[in-house]
């Protein structure tokens, strides 16, 4: 009786060794960081340059250290706004703060309406609503202009920038999408049955819960009116008491506005431009963070 001969095993192969965590991590968090740098650069030689002479800024290498002439930047952008670069700031504070606290509490309220109520039409008017964000911003420049001109008479008063903008088509869209998403409706039945308005309703339960697309549409909604140079520009925000601090910037970094352009001046009303746009993200990031953890539904 013969047998089958035994067929040879192939020679096993030692299994990879995985590298050990950190070294696993360390291409990711090189890539991460070289990112990180390449973001915050921009903004470090922008804090470099406000403190350097108009003749340090342009050498190469650039220099990567504060200089000495701060002080005297500040008495040249001074000089160059005729001692009103405060009140121009103020004109843009007033004028972003309105646009974002009108836009959070009417898109906010729509949103939750759309979301949250039944009425004849709904699905129509959020379609037409919808239909809107399609327009190129482009085209209502010149209607906008003729409206505020011949209409309501708002040429050259900030009003006329931050009162159209109070219920935009984007803000209802997304306050209405997080809403419906995020908001339970037994929630609100069991606010209604504990007698509360629907108005308190909005203003205790709603508001504490939506905290981070509030704080989401209002970053976005700053920084847009902050930056809006083509809107103030045509709605002719150029005098003393309205100009802001975009229109304020390209006046004194013309070179044919017969000014004595200083660029250690203009990279510091650069800085005074940024910097309130890098606190209010901070801020709003981290409501962000406080209405996550804070604003939870318990079961």
């Amino acid at each position: 009786m013969t047998t089958a001969p035994r067929r040879s095993k192939p020679p096993s192969i030692p299994p990879r060794r995985a590298l050990p965590g950190f070294l696993g991590r360390l291409p990711l968090g090189v890539l991460i960081a070289l990112a990180c740098l390449l973001s915050v650069f921009p903004f470090f030689l922008m804090f470099i340059w406000s403190s350097l002479k108009a003749d340090q800024i342009f050498v190469v290498p650039p220099s990567l250290w504060f200089g000495e002439s701060f002080a005297n930047n500040v008495k040249g952008l001074w000089a160059a706004t005729d001692g009103l670069v405060l009140r121009y700031l103020w004109n843009s504070l007033y004028i972003s703060a309105m646009t974002t606290l009108t836009t959070l509490f009417f898109c906010s309220l729509a949103g939750y309406a759309f979301a949250m109520y039944g009425f004849r039409g709904k699905r129509v008017l959020f379609a037409c609503i919808l239909g809107t964000m399609f327009i190129p911003p482009l085209v209502m420049d010149i209607p906008s202009f003729l409206v505020m001109n011949n209409l309501l008479h708002w040429i050259g008063q900030p009003r006329a920038l931050w009162v159209p903008g109070m219920a935009n088509a984007f803000g209802i869209f997304l306050m209405r999408q997080y809403i419906g998403s995020a908001l339970p409706r037994e929630l609100i039945e069991a606010a209604r049955l504990d007698g509360a308005s629907e108005f308190g309703i909005y203003r205790r339960v709603v508001v504490p819960l939506i905290r981070p697309i509030l704080a989401t549409l209002g970053v976005v909604t700053f920084v847009g009116s902050w930056n809006n140079f083509k809107g103030a520009l045509i709605m002719k925000l150029s005098d003393t008491d309205t100009i802001t601090l975009p229109l304020e910037l390209r006046k004194i970094s013309d070179p044919n506005m017969g000014t004595n352009l200083d660029y250690g001046a203009v990279m510091l009303l650069v800085l005074l431009t940024v910097v309130p746009l890098l606190i209010v993200f901070l801020f709003a990031s981290r409501q962000v963070i406080s209405g996550l953890t804070s604003g939870a539904v318990k079961d």
